[in-house]
């Protein structure tokens, strides 16, 4: 792995995108976008972790987060491990999901070419972490996760896409409690 977009410093915020393989569009369906949202509700109560800012797209999600006690690459371990194998049993569960044959065709192709994976992988190995070292850089990643979806064309203000940290920057209510950046 290179030594650009890696945590380095456990106590500092990141920028980090978390990438589906193969850029599979699974959080298009809401069961599995649930999934990440409650796993990031876990992780602020009981992994210690700050929630600053998320977006879940169709096939990777942006977060910035912060350890509150120096952990974390294991905090972001944990969680990429538990919503693949928390997502792998919804899929392999869920009688009306249409895609699971090539969902699960995608998921194993890429497992295959990968040592570190068993018969199956859904995250990518890469966090593409970017240490946030300035107020300029918080901002502009801040503004970048919040207007993705806009960028995508699915809402027309960062606001009303659901599954952001958005709303509650514009004191709405939003899925889960953030830490303010």
């Amino acid at each position: 792995m290179s030594k650009a977009y890696q945590v380095f410093d456990q106590s500092r915020s990141y920028f980090l995108t978390f990438q589906v393989v193969g850029w599979a569009d699974i959080f298009t369906r809401q069961v599995y976008r649930d999934i990440i949202i409650n796993s990031l509700k876990y992780c602020r109560e009981y992994k210690e972790l700050n929630v600053f800012a998320y977006v879940v797209m169709s096939n990777h999600v942006h977060v910035i987060f912060q350890s509150r006690v120096d952990q974390l690459s294991a905090t972001i371990r944990d969680f990429k491990k538990h919503t693949a194998k928390q997502i792998f049993h919804e899929l392999d569960t869920n009688k009306k999901e249409s895609r699971k044959d090539w969902l699960n065709m995608i998921f194993r192709y890429h497992a295959r070419y990968n040592k570190r994976s068993k018969e199956v992988q859904f995250w990518t190995h890469e966090n593409h972490a970017v240490e946030l070292s300035t107020n300029e850089m918080v901002d502009s990643r801040l503004d970048y996760i919040h207007n993705n979806p806009v960028k995508a064309g699915w809402v027309e203000k960062p606001e009303d896409y659901l599954y952001s940290s958005a709303r509650n920057y514009m004191d709405l209510e939003g899925l889960i409690e953030i830490d303010f950046v």
